[in-house]
């Protein structure tokens, strides 16, 4: 067995890591000896690993030991996040926590799933039916489309505003900007177009309400107190940028997956009945979220790490999600999998408030590609995207074929 001394402790927030796709030998490693383990970054300063499956679930669900409140990621701005912490729904504890997201789920009435999920239906015929056409396509465009809109359409932003909205997101949350040196400020630039954005459509939804939740929140209140037009800022921001990364990744690592493995492929279309166990194979074995962060709000023992108040821990969801201990052979991709104990969405008071929607958004959008796509095959250089947080892809070049 390799030793702590033998296998010395890489950064963990080098984004070059999950660009060059490194990350899950490293965590395989580290989860042998050091399930928690002290990370020392130039870039990043110092913070503690959490790699493995128990301590993870223990870490996520106990929000008293390990705060939201000073930031949910590595790299977070501290200035913006303490202006934004008790507002945004991601960097705000129990009680309040609960508060924001009640007003938040009030907000999908059933006719608003039913809307929905018509639309996830016509979108991802759209986009598929599209990229059958071309000789080859970017998937990582095709699979941007459908959660955009699905965020746009639950804030309440008119379909015609969908692409502008997109185009604005995917600058804005640019993790995997690869080292362009202008990116930094056309990310401003963004944020601010955003803003500008939600302002207008605040100001809308207070004189005419309609089933969205920005309505929801414009109309909501906290102990007593009406939702400020920061917090109905701050967490359409928040929802529009979640929203939009995770599923859009797992849409294309999913299909990457397939590529990979066509027996899968064509186990799918021989059983639809597997779609849903699929469609959770998908979410673990791509973890687009890679880690969320916690701050120890006082000295706590976790599998044999000794944490200090004011400690950063980083909860890597994707090495959790191959913990060997947990899951059987966790480097397979395996669609009939069960059970599927993954931390995609994470755990506790945090579990993903979009991670139902993210689910249907995902099983929508395999059915349709099993029903109308014979094979998808590589016809280039895939490309991962620079970062730490977001395991995800800026370029998937296929073709698909249509299925006879």
């Amino acid at each position: 067995m390799t030793t702590a001394a033998e296998f010395a402790v890489p950064d963990l927030h080098d984004a070059q890591i999950y660009r060059e796709g490194r990350q899950h030998g490293i965590w395989a490693e580290l989860r042998k000896t050091t399930p928690v383990v002290f990370v020392e970054s130039p870039e990043g300063g110092s913070f503690w690993s959490v790699l493995a499956h128990e301590p993870a679930v223990r870490a996520l669900a106990d929000h008293s030991s390990f705060s939201s409140t000073r930031g949910m990621r590595l790299g977070a701005d501290p200035v913006a996040t303490a202006a934004a912490t008790g507002k945004m729904l991601v960097i705000t504890d129990p009680p309040r926590h609960g508060m924001i997201r009640r007003i938040i789920s009030n907000a999908f009435t059933p006719r608003m799933v039913r809307r929905l999920e018509r639309t996830m239906r016509e979108i991802a015929v759209e986009v598929i039916e599209e990229a059958l056409e071309q000789e080859e396509c970017n998937f990582a465009d095709t699979a941007a489309r459908l959660p955009v809109s699905m965020i746009c359409d639950m804030l309440g932003v008119p379909r015609q505003d969908w692409d502008f909205m997109l185009d604005r997101t995917k600058t804005a949350f640019g993790v995997g900007s690869g080292g362009d040196e202008h990116a930094a400020d056309r990310a401003v630039q963004a944020h601010v177009d955003l803003f500008v954005y939600y302002e207008e459509l605040m100001r809308e939804r207070r004189r005419d309400p309609q089933e969205d939740i920005v309505s929801a929140l414009v109309h909501g209140s906290i102990e007593g107190r009406p939702v400020t037009s920061e917090e109905v800022i701050l967490n359409s921001n928040g929802l529009i940028s979640g929203g939009n990364e995770t599923t859009r990744h797992a849409t294309i690592g999913g299909l990457l997956a397939f590529i990979d493995n066509p027996a899968q492929w064509n186990l799918l279309r021989e059983r639809p009945d597997l779609l849903p166990s699929a469609v959770q194979e998908v979410l673990r074995y791509t973890t687009p979220a890679m880690h969320v962060m916690r701050t120890a709000t006082g000295e706590v023992h976790l599998a044999g790490a000794d944490i200090a108040e004011g400690d950063r821990v980083a909860v890597w969801l994707g090495s959790a999600n191959r913990d060997e201990s947990v899951f059987a052979d966790p480097a397979r991709f395996d669609i009939a999998r069960s059970p599927n104990r993954h931390l995609t969405f994470a755990y506790g008071p945090h579990f993903c408030i979009g991670g139902a929607l993210a689910t249907t958004e995902l099983t929508i959008m395999f059915e349709e590609l099993s029903r109308r796509v014979e094979r998808a095959e590589r016809t280039g250089p895939v490309v991962r995207m620079a970062s730490n947080l977001i395991g995800g892809y800026e370029q998937l070049p296929v073709r698909l074929t249509r299925r006879r």
